[in-house]
């Protein structure tokens, strides 16, 4: 299996680092488009395994696709963050240049690869991606609840006191201050979450995930990596080893929850196919006014990039 990671910086490497660290792929490629930087993070990943004790073996490119060709899985976090002064159209026109760029080069060295989008902002960069792939949608999606869930299952886990391993968790929406949380559906070893918290202290949670990239990006002054890479490596091995895992990823929406023509979070199947079933939840009317508000602002933002396409 090979596995190419667009994107050498701290998500990009991060992400390469669990998946060789947990064997995933027997080839890792790192590609950047900054001389040596994705050779130096690959080399220093190769170093390490003899002391953690794993095969998988990582190369280096600047910007040679060719080095890419035949990966099964495309992980891409290429992009720019926004910058003191830059409107978001500014940031969607220069990282959508990007991820155009970078998608039209997988796709050509590797047609059949299933592709992961990582790069920000995260539903109109998955869109961008999807309409330059053009290759089916279940093999087009975005990284985002996968990330949202974890760290609304680490608050849970800190505040209860428990392991986060006996949390689970579903979370829809967009990516950012619009996701939907679902305290209906989070549960401690089967135990509704309701039931161990107050309705208070619950929503104070919720309220931290949605923003909790924000509080990272405060404390840090820059974006959080250990966790989005790690979330990004876990849907690879999802694929990988076909091991048909609910997560909950940035998907386009075909009359599911009466959408259509959207990139969305929603709880899909991940498999060896990539996305290989959304699965549609019993919302309660709350619910469905919450994804429907998330989805108005996601819709917004893809009209941006379409508004660009069509005066390009």
């Amino acid at each position: 299996m090979k596995v190419t990671v667009v994107g050498a910086g701290n998500v990009g490497a991060t992400c390469a680092d669990v998946l060789a660290q947990r064997e995933i792929a027997n080839e890792i490629v790192l590609l950047d488009i900054k001389e040596g930087f994705a050779e130096g993070k690959a080399l220093d990943i190769w170093q390490k395994s003899p002391i953690n004790l794993y095969d998988s073996r990582t190369t280096g490119s600047t910007n040679d696709y060719s080095k890419t060709a035949n990966s099964d899985v495309v992980v891409i976090t290429s992009g720019l963050p926004r910058k003191p002064g830059m409107s978001r159209d500014d940031l969607i026109a220069t990282n959508a240049g990007i991820v155009k760029t970078v998608t039209e080069n997988i796709i050509q060295h590797s047609p059949d690869a299933i592709i992961i989008i990582v790069s920000n902002p995260l539903d109109v960069m998955t869109y961008c991606a999807y309409l330059n792939a053009k290759v089916d949608s279940s093999k087009v999606f975005g990284m985002a609840g996968v990330l949202d869930t974890a760290r609304y299952r680490a608050f849970l886990a800190a505040e209860l006191g428990v392991s986060p391993k006996d949390i689970q968790a579903v979370l829809m929406g967009g990516h950012g201050d619009t996701m939907v949380p679902l305290p209906r559906y989070t549960t401690v070893s089967g135990i509704p979450v309701t039931e161990l918290i107050s309705e208070e202290k619950l929503n104070e949670i919720i309220e931290r995930t949605k923003f909790g990239g924000g509080e990272i990006v405060k404390l840090l002054g820059t974006s959080a990596w250990y966790a989005p890479g790690a979330a990004a490596a876990q849907m690879v091995e999802a694929i990988v080893r076909d091991q048909k895992r609910i997560f909950p990823v940035c998907a386009w929406l075909n009359g599911e929850y009466g959408m259509k023509d959207i990139y969305l979070g929603v709880p899909v199947v991940l498999g060896k196919n990539g996305i290989e079933k959304i699965i549609e939840l019993q919302l309660n009317d709350a619910e469905k006014a919450l994804l429907e508000e998330s989805a108005v602002a996601v819709k917004s933002v893809m009209d941006v990039l379409d508004n660009m396409n069509a005066n390009a």
